[in-house]
């Protein structure tokens, strides 16, 4: 059996090649070139899937709220116009003639770490990905929990700061406006004139104000974490994205964690992701393979 797995992002979509054991055999990355609008990518998609020669199904993960029951797109950003609407499990399965399994990127990950990472040991968990927002994942019994929708797991628009900093969702105050690396390269930004990325400001850590933008912004990063942990009191934390592989980032997060929940709360394990940016290909290989083997494990 062998599934082809894809994890389409702004910037570039990787694409994953699995046995039927769950092995990884190859990997590779196209450009999204997303801004060509949602038949260029659909065309793009084809042409690797065509490219794959004996596949018995496909996977995909991709960004954006996804109706993962019937693969339509919810909805989408304008940085993938047209995209809104698309049934684009639908449309893979008429033009390639292969089960399809769509699913929303950071479900996607989480069901990639529940398997084959750092969930594997937990049947119930909380996932969270930092990077240019805040994507959420709640899982339970080793399944996404979806809500009634299809769209749970919104996280990074829970509000934070009433009144707060307007958000690209149209509401205002929302956690990722605050705790997302992008607002830690915004504050540093407005700091210090300098635009850098998130390794780029850890260069700088020992100096006094980039120091005190990061325990601050670890904070607001902290404080979505315990109105989470109030609310679904979860075995485990799972933390995904980049900035979070500097040490002192997820130290501070266990600690201020632990010191401002209630203290019959403290008893959730944080843990760091660990398929990095993989996780949505192996995610969206587990939810392809479920096609094909409904209710098979590993």
């Amino acid at each position: 059996m062998s599934v082809l797995s894809m994890d389409i992002g702004g910037t570039s979509i990787k694409t994953g090649l699995f046995d039927s054991q769950g092995t990884l055999l190859s990997t590779s990355e196209t450009d999204t070139e997303a801004y060509k609008g949602v038949d260029s990518l659909i065309n793009k998609l084809c042409g690797i899937i065509s490219s794959h020669k004996a596949l018995h199904a496909v996977g995909i993960s991709t960004s954006g709220q996804v109706d993962a029951r019937t693969g339509r797109i919810v909805f989408a950003t304008e940085a993938f116009p047209g995209y809104t609407g698309t049934p684009l499990r639908q449309i893979l399965k008429e033009r390639t003639g292969l089960p399809v399994a769509v699913d929303n990127d950071v479900n996607s990950a989480a069901i990639g770490e529940a398997f084959f990472g750092a969930g594997r040991n937990y049947n119930d968990f909380i996932c969270l990905t930092y990077g240019t927002g805040i994507g959420g994942a709640i899982v339970i019994g080793k399944e996404i929990y979806r809500g009634a929708d299809g769209i749970a797991g919104e996280f990074g628009h829970m509000v934070t700061h009433a009144n707060g900093k307007p958000c690209v969702c149209g509401k205002r105050g929302c956690y990722e406006m605050y705790g997302s690396t992008r607002a830690l390269t915004e504050n540093v930004r407005k700091a210090t004139g300098k635009q850098m990325d998130g390794r780029e400001i850890f260069m700088y850590f020992n100096q006094p104000k980039i120091r005190e933008i990061i325990d601050s912004w670890i904070d607001e990063v902290v404080w979505g974490l315990v109105s989470l942990s109030h609310i679904f009191n979860p075995p485990c934390f799972i933390l995904g994205g980049g900035i979070l592989n500097e040490t002192y980032v997820f130290d501070q997060i266990r600690l201020k964690l632990k010191r401002n929940v209630i203290p019959s709360f403290k008893n959730s394990i944080v843990k760091p992701a660990q398929k990095g940016n993989n996780a949505g290909i192996y995610g969206a290989y587990w939810n392809a393979r479920q096609l094909l083997n409904p209710g098979s494990d590993m």
